[in-house]
């Protein structure tokens, strides 16, 4: 293996420790269709993963546009005994949630189900901007 090649399996490793070490601890819940309008983009359409976020994070539509990996990491009720599904999902910030607590997101519908059985209704996870 050559020199360049290591190199870049080392960056890439770095970067993926910065990443997880950079992680947010929060919960997410979901909202349902329709996603217009919005905050951020009024009837634009932004399509199906797409966040809400609170109003920490949202800082007066200044998280507009803002990219999200979202992992669920454990549920948080008793409804489902394992609803994470493993992987992440990439959201853009889309909305505001003026309900939602400082740690927690608001994920579209779809985005829940990539990471968790929506009868869940709110996991916990971890979180980072992209």
């Amino acid at each position: 293996m050559g020199l360049a090649t290591r190199a870049l399996i080392l960056i890439v490793m770095v970067a993926c420790l910065i990443s997880l070490a950079n992680a947010i601890d929060g919960q997410a819940t979901f909202y349902t269709p329709s996603y217009v309008p919005s905050s951020c983009y009024g009837f634009q359409n932004r399509g199906v993963m797409i966040v809400a976020a609170n109003a920490r994070l949202f800082a007066g539509k200044g998280a507009c546009g803002r990219r999200y990996r979202v992992r669920c990491t454990s549920g948080t009720n008793l409804g489902v005994p394992h609803p994470c599904r493993g992987g992440t999902v990439d959201v853009t910030v889309v909305d505001l949630c003026p309900g939602c607590a400082g740690d927690q997101l608001d994920l579209s519908q779809e985005a829940f189900a990539m990471i968790a059985d929506p009868d869940e209704g709110r996991i916990s996870i971890e979180y980072h901007q992209i």
